[in-house]
């Protein structure tokens, strides 16, 4: 069962209104916005864990230690859908159903996805690559800044040059260590210090719900130019998509090269902004995932919840 000193109990109205959370001043308020995101994390480690078996609202309450109206009112403003819509986007076959009802084709998607709703955050991200001879000295002669960060799939390293974004690696599976080690490892001879704000504030608008007043995400590309070939096709696969390793192959040009597509896939360094994620198997299996399958379930399942889902009313289980 999950423990939280920092939440206080509130009458259902109260919590609806405020997300469960009193409202507190200054580095206690950071302390339970955190909480509740522990508790939202936990709800969906259970759920991601247990899918097997379709857990209950009232499993999942009673595993949190929450009333299941309440658990219900917090899951769905957090989240956008109910547990129970968000059990059935981590189901074996989703990836398939996606695959048949959702694959991107990549000559019109770019052009088509961007009036799509379902592209919101794609429409705030910008990108360059930055020389190949960066990519080959490894790093040197670069200073990347670091900052670690909250997102809706767990906490992320996120790395970033004056130019913008390099690298964002999710933690949740890896830990902090082994997240760290690996995008050092990516360019080892990069001068890497603490982030200034910077690099936060860039990372943070990539998970940002609102639009107003939003600032572009922009990546900075390292890699070798056929991967950086790869990630730019994956950057036009819409939100709420996908797309196959053969998909991207043809789309750049490389129809026999799927094996070589699927290693750059993989060594994309900017996950969730450049959605290496929407790449599955033509089986509709998912395929692997750097920063493990939990999270791109989650990924999946989140992006479905936003294109395809009006959120649902809180206190109200969906049939």
């Amino acid at each position: 069962m999950v423990k939280t000193a920092m939440y206080e109990r509130l009458e259902p109205d109260a919590a609806a209104q405020t997300g469960g959370l009193t409202d507190l001043a200054g580095g206690e308020a950071d302390r339970a916005a955190a909480a509740r995101y522990d508790l939202i994390d936990a709800a969906i480690r259970y759920l991601d864990a247990e899918r097997a078996q379709r857990p209950s609202l009232e499993a999942l309450a009673a595993h949190i230690g929450y009333s299941p109206a309440h658990l219900q009112r917090l899951f769905t403003a957090h989240v956008g859908v109910s547990p129970k819509k968000y059990l059935s986007y981590l189901a074996l076959d989703h990836a398939k159903r996606l695959l048949r009802e959702r694959r991107a084709l990549l000559d019109v998607a770019h052009e088509t996805g961007l009036s799509s709703t379902g592209r919101l955050h794609d429409l705030f991200v910008t990108w360059e690559a930055m020389s190949p001879g960066v990519y080959a000295a490894k790093g040197e002669g670069v200073a990347l800044r670091r900052a670690w960060v909250e997102t809706p799939f767990g906490e992320a390293l996120a790395m970033g040059s004056e130019i913008g974004l390099t690298g964002l690696a999710f933690a949740q599976e890896l830990g902090r260590e082994a997240a760290l080690a690996d995008m050092l490892g990516r360019w080892p001879r990069a001068r890497v210090v603490e982030d200034d704000g910077t690099v936060r504030d860039m990372a943070e608008a990539a998970f940002s719900k609102s639009s107003s007043g939003r600032p572009k995400a922009h990546l900075a590309l390292i890699g070798a130019p056929f991967q950086i070939k790869v990630w730019e096709a994956l950057l036009r696969v819409p939100s709420g998509h996908v797309c196959t390793y053969s998909d991207l192959a043809t789309q750049i040009g490389r129809d026999k090269a799927i094996r070589a597509v699927g290693t750059a896939v993989g060594r994309n360094p900017i996950s969730w902004l450049i959605p290496c994620h929407r790449a599955l198997r033509k089986s509709g299996e998912l395929g692997g995932y750097h920063w493990g399958l939990r999270v791109k379930r989650a990924m999946l399942a989140h992006e479905t919840a936003e294109l395809g889902e009006t959120p649902e009313r809180p206190g109200k289980e969906s049939p």
